[in-house]
């Protein structure tokens, strides 16, 4: 759609630090302008004024005049012949942006347990029977019940917690649940902290 007389923003040149706004972008543009040295340094002294007015909250942080003055060489794109009151040498590593983070990408068998459980599976297998296994055992039970309460929304079933747990660890934990007693678990306190995340 292109109406004669409107201007939108998304037709305009890009803008390099898009927290100060079009306007200041335009006054460095002028800055960078103007024909002799004295009117371009009072020019640019202004323009920093005015970025310090429209972010006191940086007033606090170290070197934050430093900072004023990067942006300013950075919105200038470098092309300001002024006497700069710092060091801009080092306003270019502000626009790098930092590498991609590599993201976990194993595959989890059932996603209601997670990761986490699987490890503790692992671990379980290669434990040697005694009170150490069986405290990690009540733990990792407990933990896949919680699993299940909050992924089938309340519903739960002892068998079912068993039965993961001896087909997970390869038979070499077998839940006896005449005799193992679950946690209780409150699952409206459950979903008020899942919540609160």
């Amino acid at each position: 759609m292109n109406i004669n007389g409107l201007d939108y923003n998304t037709q305009r040149e890009k803008l390099i630090l898009p927290e100060y706004g079009r306007e200041i972008q335009n006054m460095v543009d002028y800055c960078v302008a103007l024909p002799t040295k004295e009117e371009r340094q009072r020019c640019a002294a202004t323009i920093v004024a005015t970025m310090d007015r429209m972010v006191p909250q940086n007033r606090n942080n170290a070197n934050y005049k430093q900072k004023l003055w990067d942006h300013l060489a950075l919105m200038s794109d470098f092309k300001l012949d002024i006497d700069w009151p710092y060091d801009i040498s080092e306003a270019r590593s502000m626009q790098t942006k930092p590498e991609p983070m590599k993201y976990p990408t194993e595959n989890i068998r059932v996603r209601h347990y997670g990761r986490y459980i699987f490890k503790l599976f692992d671990k379980l297998k290669t434990m040697e029977p005694g009170v150490e296994r069986d405290n990690l055992v009540r733990l990792t039970a407990n933990q896949m019940k919680r699993d299940l309460m909050l992924w089938s929304h309340g519903y739960t079933d002892d068998e079912k917690v068993a039965d993961d747990l001896a087909r997970y660890t390869d038979g070499k934990i077998q839940l006896d649940l005449a005799h193992f007693k679950f946690a209780k678990v409150d699952l409206r306190e459950t979903e008020k902290k899942r919540k609160k995340k």
